[in-house]
């Protein structure tokens, strides 16, 4: 009988996971090739990427924690419950976009700006739909550390060859990444090859969502008087605001995203002009699978340091180790791509610190919460998580077209002048930034108070009120 359970509880939790396709596979996918795709590509200056990104960022912003309000006003619906509900009238949508973020309409650069503007917000309202709804439940259906812990090993093993497939489809479909010459039918060409990896992608993303939406998620039947005490938008910025411990992780969390997302966007260019890949379009995919895979097998060390340690402690060494393996992409040229899958094996190493422990301390804190004030606001707290993180993704495209200005890259062109100045630019962004992020990130978890024996001290009175689980 136990061990029908327990393979039960397994099966659930490998089910659980799958959610990162539909959630991961999506947004790695969009973060490592649109902003190549519309600059490298269809040749959009980098000002108005800027300018359009931006006006994403702050969508973005805004979306999270408006949709994350709603998730929490809304009573449930029989069956579908609230979080599902919002999961299945999203997941068509967000496959669907794979295709259409890379089906530019033509040839002239002001309709593909609109074009890209108008899709990259589109693509944003129906992957936030599902990731706040999927990132809410997660707590709630796993209301232990221990059951986080042991389902994250399933949810972040899975996010992690999610984003292989993510970055390693594309390469093996798309050849070059990007035109080498300024001929029209090599840029033709290209354009279609994105059109059929983004076509592959929506196939995979929709496949893997069915058994998670049929079989994994459950959801507890809500009372009247918690649902009457979940706040609104404005209610819900303000209390998640007014919590320090919360105010300290989120700031922390959006410099680590910020290095994710300027790492990822860069990275295909980089490995193109300092790295020298050119045709072999391959082995960038594999370059960035190597530090995915080296993440999946740090995975289970990790849950044993961040278990004797503390998951706090865990997650500011795994920092401090990312940081000091991001250094020898400062040294790499032509003809390093070899070494450059080593460097990357070691990256894996903090990349895998973030991704694992970040959501455990996260559902640590929402957990404080809903000991203070009686009701457990998941979404709430994810929404607004989201709404200050997203800055990130502003800070980290300015940041990127500040850089290609002042390196002589306003447009895209295969030969330039001075490639040795671009070559600079791409290695100032692929570590000094991410680097100093890193660093502001390491000071906030230093003061980061919900740990240790605090920790401790709040579990042992949440354990008293099971029905905050």
């Amino acid at each position: 009988m136990n061990e029908s359970r327990s393979s039960t509880s397994l099966k659930k939790r490998f089910l659980f996971g799958l959610s990162a396709f539909p959630d991961q596979l999506t947004y790695q996918a969009f973060t490592i090739l649109v902003f190549t795709f519309y600059f490298a590509v269809v040749g959009i200056d980098i000002m108005l990427m800027m300018f359009a990104f931006i006006i994403w960022g702050i969508w973005n912003a805004i979306n999270d924690p408006l949709l994350g309000a709603l998730s929490e006003r809304t009573k449930q619906k029989g069956k579908l419950g609230k979080r599902k509900f919002y999961l299945i009238i999203s997941i068509v949508p967000l496959s669907l976009m794979m295709i259409f973020l890379f089906t530019a309409p033509g040839q002239d650069l002001m309709i593909n700006f609109f074009y890209f503007l108008v899709i990259i917000l589109v693509f944003e309202l129906f992957y936030t739909m599902f990731d706040v709804n999927v990132n809410a439940i997660f707590p709630e259906m796993f209301p232990t550390e221990k059951e986080r812990a042991s389902t994250n090993m399933f949810l972040k093993g899975l996010t992690l060859i999610a984003v292989i497939v993510a970055s390693v489809v594309p390469t093996l479909i798309i050849h070059p990444l990007v035109p080498l010459t300024k001929s029209p039918s090599e840029v033709a060409r290209i354009k279609s090859m994105y059109i059929t990896a983004g076509i592959v992608l929506a196939v995979i993303t929709g496949a893997l969502s069915i058994p998670f939406m049929l079989f994994a998620i459950d959801e507890k039947e809500e009372i009247a008087a918690q649902f009457e005490k979940r706040p609104g938008f404005i209610n819900s910025l303000k209390f998640t605001l007014k919590n320090k411990t919360f105010v300290k992780f989120v700031i922390a969390n959006t410099m680590i995203w910020y290095c994710f997302t300027i790492l990822l966007t860069v990275f295909p260019l980089y490995a193109v002009f300092v790295l020298g890949i050119e045709e072999e379009s391959f082995l960038i995919g594999i370059i960035l699978m190597v530090a995915l895979l080296a993440a999946a097998l740090f995975i289970p060390l990790l849950k044993k340091i961040g278990t004797k340690f503390g998951m706090r402690n865990g997650l500011i060494l795994g920092l401090i180790i990312w940081i000091i393996a991001l250094f020898p992409l400062v040294l790499l040229s032509k003809g390093d791509a070899l070494i450059a899958i080593i460097v990357f094996g070691c990256i894996g190493y903090g990349l895998a610190s973030a991704i694992y422990y970040i959501d455990i301390i996260h559902a640590d804190v929402i957990d404080q919460d809903a000991l203070k004030f009686g009701v457990k606001r998941s979404a709430s707290y994810y929404g607004i998580n989201a709404f200050i993180h997203r800055v990130s993704s502003i800070l980290s495209i300015v940041t990127i077209a500040l850089v290609f200005s002042g390196t002589g890259w306003s447009s895209y062109t295969p030969v330039t002048d001075n490639p040795e100045l671009i070559v600079l630019g791409l290695k100032l962004l692929m570590f000094v930034f991410p680097a100093l992020a890193l660093i502001i990130a390491i000071l906030f978890f230093l003061s980061f108070e919900l740990h240790g024996e605090n920790l401790k001290k709040m579990r042992e009175e949440l354990a008293k009120h099971p029905e905050l689980k």
